[in-house]
């Protein structure tokens, strides 16, 4: 067997193999004899065929297996040995291979392309300094927080007459068929249909044609409680009363939105309330600056280990890799954020490396909590008791998908945490305005 080096530009490496009879005679004469263990062949006890019968039958597959055999143990032994670390795996060039012939030939020649890891150093100290952002609050920014806050838990309460934005409780009657209590709300209707109900009050009754008042089937469907095939089967005709006209009222500071936001007396006065609202919005733009300063801290750390890859090899490795899923004009379109990630992933592998850090359990247990905290705020449940939080982060670590993004992101969280106390921050302060733009 004969190894050479072809090219070595730091990023690859080219490397050629010229194999004779001799290197694979015996992998070859194994693969065969296991081949006539297992044969079970018309005429013949297993076991007992001819080896010259073997050899006609399988002795194409054994050549093939036993040169990929030699060629994977080549390529190994040269990583080994050369003490390389590599990206992905070693990939053929292409139609390199096509000038072997395996109807015959002894000799066998293959070319094979080696992606280098990069090498990069990253010290990091006092001399390196990135931004963090910290949000100034304006008055006018902290009422209008109150006021969304009281939108955002306003309830229904009954009103007088059906005004635009309110909802018509209403029973709808169709011959024997009776539904009650269908919601309708103004918000959704179209300038006609709009136009049928206001002003209508408790008590009001009017035959309404629902397919041209309420066009969107999967609406008029929910309406009428029946299901979306069984619409073409109904008279357009129903008689309509109105038993409840209802809209939205903003909440009002008192212990009822003061225990709902903040859990049971943690809240006594409007004094109280207005600075825990500005606790609260200081922590959510706390978030916001957290992720700008994780965009920047990747970007100056990335600009400062300067890594090289070749793009070429990755992108054939991954259109390889991935067997057709992504055809070569998919990757090289989404080659740019690819390449970005893998760069920091690096840049983050070596942090961790070098500086002996870890991911503990705690550090799991924390992100898929605040995951699990934020999933429950979105339904509205913000004081979910202790117990109820852990046992949902614990189903979110014991799902597969989940589980690695929130080791990803705890991984991250350790090494932010790092970047942070290790070099200079330079702190400014921003409008909440400036910091979303940047954000974009």
């Amino acid at each position: 067997m004969e190894v050479k080096e072809l090219v070595n530009d730091g990023l690859t490496i080219r490397l050629s193999f010229h194999f004779v009879k001799d290197d694979y005679a015996d992998s070859r004469k194994k693969i065969l004899n296991k081949f006539r263990r297992n044969a079970e062949i018309r005429g013949f006890r297993k076991g007992m065929a001819p080896m010259a019968l073997i050899e006609r039958i399988h002795g194409g597959q054994a050549l093939v297996e036993a040169i990929n055999e030699l060629i994977s143990n080549s390529l190994n032994n040269y990583i080994e040995e050369h003490k390389l670390t590599v990206i992905g795996e070693p990939l053929p060039v292409e139609d390199a291979e096509d000038k072997n012939n395996f109807d015959g030939g002894e000799e066998f020649d293959f070319t094979f392309d080696i992606a280098l890891a990069p090498k990069f150093e990253m010290n990091l100290s006092a001399d390196d300094h990135i931004p963090y952002y910290n949000v100034t609050l304006t008055d006018a920014e902290k009422e209008e927080y109150k006021k969304n806050i009281y939108k955002q838990y306003a309830r229904l309460e009954n009103c007088d007459e059906v005004k635009d934005g309110d909802f018509v409780v209403a029973d709808m009657v169709q011959g024997d068929r009776k539904v009650e209590a269908s919601y309708i709300a103004m918000n959704v209707l179209g300038d006609e249909a709009k136009a049928l109900f206001l002003g209508k009050k408790a008590g009001d009754e009017m035959d309404v044609d629902v397919v041209r008042t309420f066009p969107n089937e999967a609406d008029r469907a929910a309406m009428l409680r029946v299901k979306k095939e069984e619409l073409a089967g109904l008279e357009p005709v129903w008689h309509l009363t109105v038993k409840e006209v209802k809209n939205y009222v903003d909440a009002v500071p008192g212990k009822e939105l003061y225990d709902m936001l903040f859990g049971p007396d943690k809240v006594h006065d409007e004094a109280e309330f207005d600075a825990a609202l500005t606790e609260k919005m200081t922590e959510e733009f706390k978030q916001e600056s957290d992720y700008r300063f994780m965009l920047d801290a990747r970007e100056y750390l990335m600009n400062k280990a300067d890594i090289k890859v070749s793009e070429d090899f990755l992108k054939r490795w991954l259109y390889q890799v991935n067997e057709g899923k992504f055809s070569k004009e998919d990757i090289d379109k989404d080659f740019p954020a690819f390449i970005k990630d893998f760069k920091w992933q690096t840049v983050e592998g070596r942090i961790m490396s070098d500086n002996k850090l870890e991911v503990t359990k705690e550090d799991l247990n924390a992100e898929a909590r605040k995951l699990a905290r934020y999933q429950f705020a979105m339904y509205g449940l913000n004081n979910v008791p202790e117990e109820h939080l852990n046992g949902y982060a614990a189903n979110i670590l014991a799902d597969d998908k989940q589980g690695r993004r929130i080791a990803e992101k705890a991984q991250e969280n350790v090494v932010l945490a790092f970047v942070r106390k290790t070099v200079t921050i330079d702190n400014k302060e921003i409008s909440s305005a400036d910091l979303r733009k940047m954000n974009e």
